[in-house]
C-alpha cells in the first residue's frame, strides 16, 4: 500500500512545484509511521520529499499549563492551528527554500522548535495529524492547502493498545496511561473517526501497516 500510494505521490507531484499531502486518523492509527515510510519511498524513487507533523504545533507545555489546557493536551484547540496554517501555505509555495518547521519530543513532552526540515527540492511534503479532515472552526483552513487527503481507518480498540505502550515507553505508568488514553484520546478519536471518510483516500490500518496486525 505504500508503494501504491507513493506512486499517486509521483503523479500529483508530475505536474511541477511542490504538492502537500496530509494523512488523517485517530490517535495511535499510525499516521507518522505512514508519513515517514512515503518519505523514503519517494525518495527511493528519485522524487525529492519531506515530513512535516502536525504534533509540532502543539502548544507548548508551559502555554498549556498556562491556559489550564495541560490535562487536555492533544484536543483540537490545544495546538497553535494558525502556525500550521501558515507554515503550509509558505511550505506549499516554497520550493526551492530551504524551511524548517517545530517538532514533538516524546521524552520531553514538549515543542522542539525548527527541528524539522523542509529540503528545498523537496517536491512532496507528507503532513500528518488527527485533524486534518475537520470541516469546521480553524482546522478546516487544513484541507484547501493540500493536494489530497489521505485517511488511514482504524479501529479504537487496537489505536488504545498502541497508544497505551507508547505512553508507558515515554515515562507513564500503566495507571497513568490507561487513564490518559481512556479520557483525552479516547475522546480525540471519537472526534476524528466520523472525518476519515472525507478523505480522497481511505485505506484500512492493516492493509498500511500489515506487520501490525
Amino acid at each position: 500500500m505504500i508503494k501504491m500510494l507513493a506512486e499517486r505521490a509521483r503523479a500529483l507531484a508530475a505536474g511541477g512545484g511542490r504538492v502537500v499531502i496530509g494523512i488523517a486518523g485517530i490517535p495511535g492509527s499510525g499516521k507518522s509511521t505512514a508519513a515517514t515510510a512515503l518519505v523514503r519511498r519517494l525518495g527511493a524513487y528519485g522524487t525529492p520529499a519531506a515530513y512535516l507533523p502536525m504534533d509540532g504545533f502543539h502548544l507548548s507545555a508551559s502555554t498549556l499549563a498556562a491556559q489550564g489546557l495541560a490535562d487536555r493536551k492533544g484536543a483540537p484547540d490545544t495546538f497553535d492551528v494558525d502556525g500550521y496554517v501558515a507554515l503550509l501555505r509558505q511550505v506549499r509555495s516554497g520550493l526551492g527554500m530551504a524551511q524548517w518547521a517545530p517538532d514533538y519530543d516524546r521524552e520531553s513532552h514538549d515543542v522542539v522548535p525548527a527541528r524539522m526540515l523542509i529540503h528545498p527540492d523537496a517536491r512532496v511534503v507528507i503532513t500528518e495529524g488527527n485533524y486534518l479532515a475537520l470541516p469546521e472552526g480553524p482546522w478546516a483552513a487544513v484541507r484547501p492547502l493540500l493536494a489530497e487527503l489521505w485517511g488511514i481507518e482504524a479501529s479504537w480498540e487496537g489505536a488504545r493498545e498502541r497508544l497505551i505502550e507508547r505512553r508507558v515507553t515515554t515515562g507513564r505508568t500503566l495507571d497513568e496511561a490507561v487513564a490518559w488514553v481512556d479520557r483525552v484520546d479516547a475522546a480525540n478519536a471519537a472526534l476524528v473517526a466520523p472525518t476519515i471518510d472525507l478523505a480522497d483516500v481511505v485505506v484500512a490500518f492493516d492493509e498500511m501497516h500489515p506487520e501490525s496486525v
